[in-house]
């Protein structure tokens, strides 16, 4: 009995420590990362192609970004945040949704179809950002858990306003989009 209450300790003790894996504050930047395996996929003349991105390139826009598995999982966990931003209709001129998606967390065999569905997205929504990060560098800078999702809302100055790991509730989506808003007047 005394080793179980020992381990429950522990437990409840390093459970705070797992959930807060990130290193993403409210109030200030990301932390700098590049990624230059692949990168930001451009769609231009009925071609794709890539280029280097970094997180400098977030200022100048409020915006959400959504980092995700390669994993369809990963992808449906804040589906809900992605659809109530489409029927929020902002305007692009000030708002983005900025997508990085973390190929070398993908279940092996399947990289050729997340990039299909990445495509297929970008050429869905043009005036979207989407990011393809193969090596995960964005997950190791930003110290992300691994195989799901975080929803990162920044402000035009790059700022975090909203940040969260994992699936969002009914009321964080509410109040995410509230915060959109808020921001873009």
């Amino acid at each position: 009995m005394t080793g179980i209450r020992i381990f429950t300790a522990m437990l409840c003790l390093l459970l705070p420590f797992t959930t807060l894996a990130h290193n993403i504050h409210v109030g200030e930047r990301v932390a700098a990362v590049g990624v230059a395996d692949r990168g930001e996929l451009l769609f231009k003349e009925q071609k794709f192609s890539y280029k280097n991105w970094n997180s400098a390139q977030l200022a100048g826009k409020v915006r959400v970004i959504q980092h995700i598995a390669g994993r369809s999982s990963a992808k449906e966990q804040n589906a809900a945040l992605i659809e109530a931003i489409k029927a929020a209709n902002f305007p692009h001129d000030h708002y983005q949704t900025t997508t990085i998606v973390n190929t070398d967390d993908a279940i092996p065999g399947t990289g050729m179809f997340v990039r299909s569905s990445i495509e297929s997205n970008k050429q869905q929504f043009p005036w979207s950002q989407f990011i393809v990060d193969s090596d995960g560098a964005v997950h190791q800078a930003w110290q992300l858990a691994g195989g799901g999702s975080v929803i990162v809302v920044l402000d035009k100055d790059a700022r975090v306003r909203f940040v969260k790991e994992g699936a969002l509730t009914q009321e964080e989506v509410k109040t995410v989009i509230a915060l959109l808003r808020e921001l873009l007047h």
